[in-house]
Formats: C-alpha cells, sequence, structure tokens
C-alpha cells in the first residue's frame, strides 16, 4: 500500500526497532530521540507511567521541533503489579527471566502523537504475554548474548527472546515496541496519513 502525508514526521526515539517497524508505513520521516530522565516520571498506575514516560520523550522533542509532527512511544513490562525495567547487569536479568517463566506478565506500549499546534494524542495499547517453563541453562545462555540488557523486561520477542513464549493474547508488533496497526488507524484518523 502507498500512503501519503503532507505532515513532517518525527520518531522520538532511540530504538531500532521502533524505527523499522514505522519504517513499514513507507512514508518519510526523521529519528530524533529525546534526551530525557525517565526515572523522573512517578505514578501510581503501570498505563499511567507508561503514559507520563511517552510524553516527556515526545515533548521534549517537540520542543526542539518545531512545526513537525512527533511521534513518541514508551514500553514497560509489568508483572503482579511491578515494573520490569530494563537489567543493569546479569544477575538482574537473570532474576527478571526466573519470575516470568511459566506465568503471564503485561507488555504495555504508550504513544504520543503531538501535531504541529501542540494537540496531543495518546493511546496506551496491551498485550498479555504468557512464556514456557524455562530452565536456568536456558535463561543464563540468553543473558550471555547481551541482547536483554536494552530490553525492558530482560527480553526481546523478536530475537532469542522468540524461544521463552508460549502464547500472546494481542498485538504482537506492540511487544517489540510499537503497536502499528493502532498507531496507523490514530494517523489516519488525524488525518497525517491518507491512501
Amino acid at each position: 500500500m502507498n500512503f501519503k502525508t503532507n505532515h513532517q514526521l518525527v520518531l522520538a526515539s532511540a530504538s531500532p526497532r521502533r524505527k523499522e517497524l514505522f519504517s513499514k508505513l513507507g512514508i518519510p520521516f526523521e529519528v530524533i530521540s529525546s534526551n530525557v530522565e525517565e526515572t523522573s516520571v512517578r505514578a501510581e498506575a503501570m498505563d499511567a507511567y507508561v503514559r507520563e514516560v511517552a510524553l516527556l520523550k515526545a515533548r521534549d522533542v517537540a520542543k526542539k521541533e518545531k512545526d513537525k509532527t512527533i511521534i513518541g512511544a514508551d514500553t514497560v513490562v509489568t508483572f503482579e503489579g511491578t515494573l520490569l525495567h530494563k537489567p543493569k547487569n546479569a544477575q538482574e536479568a537473570i532474576t527478571h527471566l526466573t519470575r516470568l517463566s511459566e506465568k503471564s506478565h503485561l507488555v504495555m506500549t504508550a504513544v504520543v502523537i503531538i501535531l504541529p499546534d501542540g494537540a496531543e494524542e495518546v493511546f496506551v495499547e496491551e498485550t498479555k504475554v504468557h512464556f514456557k517453563k524455562l530452565n536456568r541453562e536456558l535463561i543464563e545462555s540468553y543473558v550471555e548474548t547481551g541482547d536483554p540488557f536494552d530490553k525492558a523486561g530482560g527480553y526481546g520477542i523478536q530475537t532469542d527472546g522468540v524461544f521463552f513464549v508460549d502464547h500472546i493474547v494481542g498485538d504482537y508488533n506492540n511487544v517489540v515496541g510499537l503497536p502499528l496497526a493502532s498507531l496507523f488507524e490514530k494517523l489516519v484518523a488525524l488525518n497525517i496519513l491518507k491512501l
């Protein structure tokens, strides 16, 4: 499909996975990442937290990129009411994956669209992921690859983390980091994308 836009689009994310997914729309865009401190965000509920972080990142880029349409996102993994951030070291990655073994967790991605006039659209997509039973050897072998360290929850469903997943309920791309179908729907509704 060939989509058209008369907007100057900026993807406010350093994630190579988001860039790859967004490029599937086949429209021109630039990538400009924010340099905000995500840990400054405080929120009671997980969906409020991920929404605030995504807004923080997108607004930071919008301040620098006037008259452009900014698209920002943030993804979190939540398990039994706690956030599983990107692991800081091998032990934390092993702990994350051990906790997720044979259980379900939620992946939430908040997406923010900031229009040139400053209007903001925000939505949060949720996907439930259920892991197989993981043995220690498999977990350690995966952690040794270094793959978990830049990923919420300590795994990438699009990399070797796929071997952990029993099933998902929801959008696969949301787990990768960008719920592309829902974002596409919003961009069309806002008249940013046209066929």
